[in-house]
């Protein structure tokens, strides 16, 4: 008998798409039988579309309950319902996002945020800060430490060797240091560091290296900023991408997509980024 998976899922902003996407997949039937799939959080009592200070409250909640269950060991794997920062910011949330959350609550400094879907795979060496403080805070440890956590990812999936491609910060990365120095003086000699443990290449230019990536040439690819590797993966695989937090004690994954709260409600919220979410956590875990 396989041995049961235990996943609780938030249902984040019960005023977003959250709660009807949950039910959407649980009612799918895409999920082995040995996984227990709990929902964590309040769903009534919200208007539907209406974010309000008692939604956000409500999320907070959910979240707080997820991370102290699995600081307990009574589920494996958390797979987080979409929340509005910006709502959870107005009612006192001290956390740039989730990711940051979760990585508090579990008291670790070694996290990073990881994005997958289709044949794309990207992680993030700086994530919830402003474009223009990205330069400044870039530098050649954090891209060898979050480098390492994304080696650790792909050889969790099973990839035996693989293969990650660095992108470069700067317009045809750098250009030998006409467009910028980031690529000569910080990425290069962070990926030299990081061929010592595995198939890392580059500082590539950025507006190609994804599309080599989705042909097969790489298995991921680490990026310098959030949207360097956001809008590529939504771009080819908007419905079925997923986000995980990388170095957590346990399993967290989420939906890559916000709280729709311009179509909740309206019987039009696509479910596969959230059965993708589940099927990861629980791929994670076996």
């Amino acid at each position: 008998m396989a041995q049961q998976l235990r996943i609780g899922i938030t249902v984040g902003d019960p005023a977003g798409i959250g709660p009807e996407i949950i039910e959407r997949a649980l009612a799918s039937e895409k999920f082995p039988s040995h996984w227990h799939l709990s929902r964590i959080g309040a769903c009534e009592g919200f208007e539907v579309g209406k974010p309000s200070p008692a939604s956000a409250h409500a999320a907070w909640r959910a979240l707080e309950k997820a991370a102290e269950l699995a600081r307990c060991r009574e589920i494996d794997a958390i797979v987080t319902g979409p929340v509005s920062k910006n709502q959870l910011h107005q009612v006192g949330f001290q956390f740039p996002g989730q990711t940051e959350f979760f990585a508090a609550r579990a008291s670790i400094q070694d996290f990073a945020m990881l994005l997958t879907g289709g044949r794309l795979t990207v992680a993030l060496v700086t994530a919830h800060i402003p474009l223009m403080e990205t330069a400044r805070l870039l530098n050649e440890k954090e891209i060898v430490r979050v480098g390492k956590l994304l080696h650790t990812f792909l050889l969790r999936r099973g990839v035996k060797v693989p293969r990650i491609a660095v992108a470069g910060l700067n317009p045809h990365a750098g250009e030998n240091g006409d467009l910028g120095r980031e690529e000569i003086d910080v990425i290069r000699p962070a990926v030299r560091i990081l061929t010592s443990i595995g198939r890392f290449e580059g500082p590539y230019p950025p507006d190609t290296i994804f599309h080599r990536a989705i042909k097969g040439e790489f298995d991921a690819v680490l990026c310098m900023y959030h949207d360097q590797g956001l809008i590529p993966l939504k771009l080819h695989a908007f419905d079925t991408g997923v986000n995980v937090t990388l170095g957590l004690p346990y399993v967290r994954t989420s939906p890559d997509h916000g709280t729709a709260f311009e179509i909740a409600g309206k019987g039009i919220a696509r479910p596969e980024s959230m059965i993708a979410a589940i099927q990861l956590a629980g791929e994670l875990l076996s």
